[in-house]
């Protein structure tokens, strides 16, 4: 595809300048990011249209036609454009239609418009719409237009920029400012909300209106930043949940000792002073799990005989569970059984468990000779003549 040897001009409006009585210089600035979509849908709209339009024909290929369609698709463009806020007024006051306010949208559902117009009859009547060859088709026609420099981004940028004037009357996406001196335009456009501006972020290449600047800079995945988890070092915002996650000193990992017991999550840089803090604790999980059913108080007791036989150190050089486990079983050998401090019990202790036995004895005796008085009493009665009775 050869690139087109003219290209579509499009004409400012005076009206106004009529109005104000002579020339106006007007600010041209438009949203950058905006202006950039728009002038993005051109092409795809256009491959769909060319390849809909030559599908099943015989005479004629979407190259061939590119450039008549490309004319009448910026004509239908321009036109709808113009009619919009006439269009919006009346749509507004027609039930419960609603009129989207965002021009991208309203300019992708032109585009679609305009595609939809140029369907041959082969792509009516058959499913080619929604076949998947068509959809290949249209990508390798968009590349091709590409390469060949059809309809080059600055071209369709311009017609973008009239398209987005001609429906953002709300001044949204465009700045609507008029001078009588160019030197005034000029001195505006030097602090216009819409200038387009470049990222200073090394590897952004992004442009985007003056107004912006804030959101861009709070979003840009190439600013440097300190690092979220307070770490000393600058990462890329792009890099910072895998720095994060990864390579972070800061990063929270769980104690080496998790397998004993020690529930605790402590940022990896802290690692050592938690290890050396919590000492006592890792001993005390250590020793519990070799010697179930003893006391607590007893197992406290062994953990400080452990820290006072051991040599300086010796315990807190244990990086893990595994190592103080081999640690501790040599110190115990050393150190030997652990011994079990019980209360001796008191001469009134044993004189009160002495007569609760004799109460409990005498207790129980006292049942038997009441049921044996039970018994005796049921023969005598069960012996009676069946006419005899108590008195």
């Amino acid at each position: 595809m050869d690139p087109p040897t003219d290209d579509i001009e499009l004409k400012p409006e005076t009206l106004e300048e009529e109005i104000e009585g002579g020339p106006l210089f007007h600010c041209d600035f438009c949203d950058a990011d905006v202006v950039d979509k728009i002038a993005q849908s051109f092409l795809p709209g256009l491959a769909s249209a060319c390849i809909d339009n030559t599908t099943g024909g015989l005479f004629k290929t979407p190259a061939n036609v590119a450039a008549d369609i490309r004319k009448e698709m910026v004509d239908y463009l321009v036109q709808r454009s113009e009619n919009f806020v006439a269009e919006s007024v009346v749509l507004e006051g027609v039930g419960d239609v609603e009129v989207s306010a965002d021009s991208y949208d309203i300019i992708s559902d032109f585009v679609d418009d305009f595609v939809h117009s140029k369907r041959n009859f082969f792509s009516r009547v058959s499913g080619w719409i929604l076949s998947e060859k068509r959809e290949d088709w249209i990508d390798d026609l968009v590349q091709e237009m590409e390469i060949n420099g059809f309809w080059l981004l600055n071209r369709r940028s311009t017609v973008a920029q009239t398209l987005l004037k001609n429906l953002d009357f709300r001044n949204t996406y465009h700045c609507n400012m008029n001078f009588k001196s160019l030197g005034d335009l000029e001195k505006h456009k030097l602090s216009c909300g819409f200038r387009t501006l470049s990222c200073g972020n090394e590897g952004c290449d992004s442009s985007f209106s003056a107004a912006k600047m804030e959101h861009h800079d709070s979003t840009c995945a190439f600013k440097m930043l300190s690092c979220e988890q307070k770490c000393p070092d600058i990462i890329m915002r792009r890099e910072m949940d895998r720095h994060c996650i990864t390579t972070c000193p800061m990063k929270l990992v769980k104690c080496p000792f998790q397998s004993v017991g020690c529930q605790s999550t402590v940022p990896q840089r802290t690692i050592e002073q938690h290890r050396s803090d919590n000492l006592p604790s890792h001993l005390l999980y250590i020793i519990q799990l070799s010697h179930k059913g003893t006391s607590l108080q007893a197992l406290k007791q062994r953990v400080q005989e452990l820290e006072k036989v051991a040599s300086p150190g010796r315990l807190a050089s244990a990086r893990d569970a595994r190592s103080l486990t081999y640690v501790v079983k040599d110190l115990e050998a050393k150190l030997g059984p652990i011994k079990e401090h019980t209360k001796k019990k008191s001469d009134e202790d044993v004189k009160d468990l002495t007569d609760l036995r004799e109460e409990k004895t005498n207790i129980v005796a006292k049942q038997v000779r009441f049921d044996a008085e039970r018994e005796t009493i049921g023969i005598s009665e069960s012996s009676r003549a069946p006419n005899e009775s108590f008195n």
